[in-house]
């Protein structure tokens, strides 16, 4: 439903330069479009290059990271990256609203993701309110924030750990930058730091939903008025209430659909294992070696998802024999295939989007996390909500054959498996009446395009 008086609103968003920041931020941009709100998002320019842009209702515009040409990667180092996006990127963004300012139609609202802080200072600069986004669950938020505050020692002593709304974690639960202090310096400088104006922006805006993380959002938000406005998955799988969204919109994969739907078409419901490890997370040959053993083993039909950069690290035997159960493709629509009749199970690294696609539609999930947040998730995912299983590691670290198929099996033929497929089609109908008319993500959203308008 749109506001009165919304088309005079206009707002910008700026999400982190990768996969899994952009989308969550730009399926809110499209509900907020849908309520009659203008609204620009913008990317870098590699971003905008590299991606098949299909945004209805959004508009996309292109800002410079200082290498337009290479994005990230081009970067010599992470830490490289982020001095150099803060420098370019504040003169760029700055640039993109001058710009809209003399065409009549400024922004009043930036909304940004938290994981670079620049674009408050930014915003202040031309009186703009502020939003900040946060991309990840309320739990891991509850870590980052608690080590920023000296609530949580580093390195983490003891073997478990307590802190308000959380349950008690094991220290393979923590995200990967706390448990394993002193790696990837420059990304939980970027976890920790994205708290710096969090007491200063004018909305706190959070990528999940009341009844999902219902303690731990209790306890942050009697620090920070953290509004839920999640899950942000497509209309279509969810409420039904945005005319034609089907898909994120700006993807930096292309797939072939007619390949695997059409394989799945062919398929029992509830008979196929989905595998895939996100855009990001790489496996060494020995995991993806026992991984892919371990689905022929299981007996059941497997479609695994396996980047380009990837596919070298294949067993031999699965690249030249036909293989009578499974399909392996480059990338896919996540979001169609989780919601075909024929996929029983999920294979995942526990990316927060992963898990809440999967929350989202109602499929169980075989946890096998990898770094940073998913570790979190994968606690919550087996423990809290019920709705999986974790795989368990030997002493290198690798999770063998028989693991990978005694864990397929507890889910697809299983007692413990039904009960797993009972609280995910549960969590399925609360994910729906969260955003559905009167839920509470969306009284949140509403409460947030109201005071945009009054602002």
């Amino acid at each position: 439903m749109k506001e009165e008086g919304a088309e005079g609103t206009h707002v910008l968003a700026f999400p982190f330069p990768a996969q899994g920041h952009i989308n969550p931020l730009l399926q809110f941009c499209k509900t907020l479009a849908s309520k009659g709100l203008k609204v620009t998002l913008a990317t870098t320019f590699f971003i905008i290059k590299s991606g098949h842009n299909e945004v209805n209702n959004v508009r996309v515009e292109g800002i410079s990271d200082g290498f337009d040409e290479g994005g990230i990667d081009a970067a010599k180092s992470p830490e490289m990256y982020a001095e150099r996006f803060q420098v370019v990127g504040s003169e760029s963004l700055a640039a993109l609203i001058e710009k809209q300012e003399s065409s009549g139609y400024p922004f009043k609202c930036l909304i940004y993701d938290p994981a670079i802080t620049w674009p408050f200072e930014v915003a202040k600069r031309f009186g703009l309110s502020t939003a900040c986004f946060f991309t990840q669950s309320c739990a891991n938020d509850a870590i980052y924030y608690s080590v920023k505050k000296g609530l949580l020692s580093t390195p983490v002593q003891g073997p478990t750990v307590s802190l308000p709304g959380l349950p008690i974690l094991e220290l393979h639960d923590l995200p990967s930058f706390i448990y394993y202090w002193g790696s990837y310096p420059a990304f939980i400088d970027i976890v920790l730091n994205q708290f710096d104006n969090v007491e200063n922006v004018d909305y706190v805006l959070i990528n999940t939903f009341d009844k999902l993380e219902d303690e731990v959002l209790k306890w942050m938000s009697n620090i920070y008025p953290m509004k839920t406005i999640g899950p942000t998955v497509p209309s279509i799988y969810l409420d039904k209430r945005v005319e034609d969204d089907k898909d994120y919109g700006l993807r930096l994969f292309e797939s072939r659909k007619e390949t695997y739907m059409d394989w799945l078409n062919m398929r029992e419901a509830g008979s196929v294992i989905y595998v895939s490890f996100g855009s990001i997370s790489g496996l060494g040959e020995e995991q993806m070696e026992e991984i892919a053993l371990g689905l022929v083993s299981s007996n059941h039909y497997f479609l695994w998802v396996v980047r380009k950069s990837e596919e070298n690290k294949l067993p031999t035997s699965l690249v030249e024999d036909k293989l009578e159960k499974g399909l392996v493709v480059a990338w896919c629509s996540q979001l169609e295939v989780l919601a075909h009749k024929a996929v029983g199970c999920f294979i995942t690294h526990c990316g927060w989007n992963s898990t809440t696609e999967s929350l989202s539609l109602g499929v169980p999930m075989i946890a096998m996390p990898q770094w940073t947040d998913q570790n979190m998730n994968a606690k919550f995912v087996v423990d809290v909500w019920e709705v999986g299983v974790r795989v368990k590691l030997d002493e290198k670290g690798i999770v063998r054959r028989k693991e990978i198929e005694e864990c397929v099996k507890e889910i697809m033929e299983g007692d413990r498996g039904e009960k797993i497929k009972r609280n995910a089609f549960r969590w399925k109908v609360l994910a729906k009446e969260a955003v559905d008319e009167g839920g509470s993500s969306n009284k949140n959203i509403e409460e947030f395009v109201a005071s945009l308008l009054c602002a």
